[in-house]
């Protein structure tokens, strides 16, 4: 266990059963008064403690390296004085390595981080994740809020500098034997280096330790990516404010960013979260935990997925998988989901897509919109409605309409000339027949031929006009001005008899 400046102590590790012989390191961070203390317990039953009472546990010896006017345990390679014949050791700039083959140090490449208690060499120094970049010192990676995923022929480049510095979940609440009603905090940091990181604070406060010293130490508060807090509401145990206690450091190293669901044995079980129906690819930010634990042999990893989400703010919404509460399912992997209408890509030009308007004297209205669903912030904003010239097809209906109108005229004119040309051949028709049947009327005969064996009583004949067709007026006109004009008459007698005079 450990207790820093007197104020709250804490489980740095714990084993449990049998365990062979062993080497346990501990670092130490910053520079503070600190006490470690060892404790064992055969058995927390107390009818097994006879059952247990041979079991010990044994320390065999303890180091402590690097302390304030310690001694030296051992050699280490270390870096010389910028002067030629200078022997003592200086200590290197932060973000620097030692040269073995100089003595010299050299500072890290660039998007790369130095290893603490690396070995010297450029091997001390670590290149970066993807879509990670270091800073100044080399001390850490971080992201710069910009990612960009390119599939085919299309680039999504994303700006998560809307979502905020820090983003902050309370799951619960949880409750303890005695039923004390707890929750867990999360502080989440994706964007920016040391000065944007996350910051949970311990607010119990040490009776033991004096104002003045208080002040002068500050508060108990671990700043790193993802940390998370045990909070007890005022409620619970009747204090006049909420207390926050053993906060831990969830992740302090960032891995990088992806939408691919594994990055350096980190791996995101998909099934946790509901599925997005949108194109847009959820992307993953790795972390992880330089402590280990007994349970927890590689370190804490975190998994922060960002997913698109135009219905949400830009701000969002974190939350943690269903069928675990707590944000893990092991203790050692944890795994958040932040929707934010911040999380989806910058508009470009594949967006929005142009409306044509009607054509009107001869100018036209573009205007543009946004695809829908849209799926986008930022970036390109909507083009402005532009008029252009445009050759309607006003002109053509209007011809259209011209070229109907004459037709339909002309037609009507042709019917009405037809038709006056038809009452005119029928006037000529009609005094036709009148001038024909006056030459028809002849002198009565002093006697007729009968033929033999016919009835003169049944001799009565019938004279019968037929009216001939409009190709037979027009005949007969032919025909009258050719100085031929002719009138069939049919008679019809009761014995089937026909006379015909022309």
């Amino acid at each position: 266990m450990m207790d820093v400046n007197r104020k709250s102590t804490k489980i740095v590790e714990s084993w449990e059963k049998n365990k062979t012989r062993q080497t346990y390191t501990h670092i130490m961070t910053k520079n503070a008064s600190v006490s470690y203390t060892w404790a064992f317990q055969r058995t927390n039953q107390a009818s097994d403690v006879r059952q247990y009472v041979k079991d010990v546990a044994r320390i065999y010896s303890i180091t402590v390296s690097n302390a304030v006017d310690g001694v030296s345990s051992s050699c280490r390679v270390c870096a010389l004085g910028a002067q030629p014949s200078s022997s003592a050791c200086v200590p290197c700039p932060p973000g620097h390595y030692i040269d073995a083959s100089t003595s010299q140090c050299t500072e890290c490449p660039p998007n790369t981080y130095l290893m603490p208690h690396a070995a010297p060499g450029p091997d001390a120094c670590k290149s970066c994740g993807p879509s990670s970049k270091s800073d100044k010192e080399h001390s850490l990676c971080y992201s710069d809020c910009h990612f960009t995923y390119t599939e085919g022929n299309a680039t999504l480049t994303f700006d998560f500098s809307s979502l905020g510095p820090v983003g902050s979940l309370m799951n619960g609440p949880s409750f303890t034997s005695k039923g004390t009603k707890y929750f867990h905090h999360f502080n989440i940091s994706i964007c920016g280096g040391k000065g944007q990181l996350a910051v949970c604070t311990d607010n119990v406060t040490d009776l033991s330790i004096t104002d003045s010293q208080r002040e002068k130490e500050g508060p108990n508060a671990i700043t790193t990516f993802i940390c998370q807090s045990t909070i007890i509401p005022a409620s619970g145990r009747g204090f006049h404010t909420a207390l926050s206690s053993q906060s831990i450091n969830l992740a302090d190293t960032f891995v990088g960013a992806t939408v691919d669901n594994n990055l350096e044995g980190i791996s995101v079980t998909p099934d946790l979260f509901p599925k997005t129906s949108k194109k847009v690819p959820d992307v993953n930010f790795y972390y992880r935990s330089l402590e280990t634990t007994s349970s927890c042999e590689s370190g804490r990893s975190v998994v922060v997925t960002l997913r698109c989400n135009p219905d949400k703010s830009t701000t969002g919404e974190l939350s943690v998988p269903s069928q675990c509460p707590a944000g893990t399912c092991d203790g050692c992997t944890f795994q958040f989901l932040w929707e934010s209408s911040g999380a989806c890509p910058t508009c470009t030009e594949r967006d929005y897509h142009q409306i044509e308007g009607v054509c009107k004297g001869g100018n036209q209205d573009l205007l543009y919109v946004w695809n829908e669903p849209k799926l986008c912030m930022g970036g390109v904003p909507l083009p402005a409605k532009k008029t252009q010239t445009c050759e309607g097809i006003e002109f053509w209906i209007q011809l259209g309409a011209g070229l109907g109108a004459f037709t339909a005229v002309l037609l009507v004119s042709l019917t009405c000339y037809f038709w006056k040309k038809n009452k005119r051949l029928e006037y000529k028709y009609s005094r036709l027949v009148m001038s024909a049947n006056k030459e028809c009327e002849m002198p009565v005969a002093d006697s007729c031929a009968v033929m033999e064996g016919e009835n003169e009583a049944d001799m009565e004949d019938e004279v019968v006009y037929t009216k001939p067709s409009l190709l037979g007026k027009l005949k007969a006109i032919a025909s009258k001005r050719n100085g031929d004009n002719y009138e069939n008459v049919q008679l019809n007698s009761a014995h089937s008899k026909t006379l015909v005079w022309s």
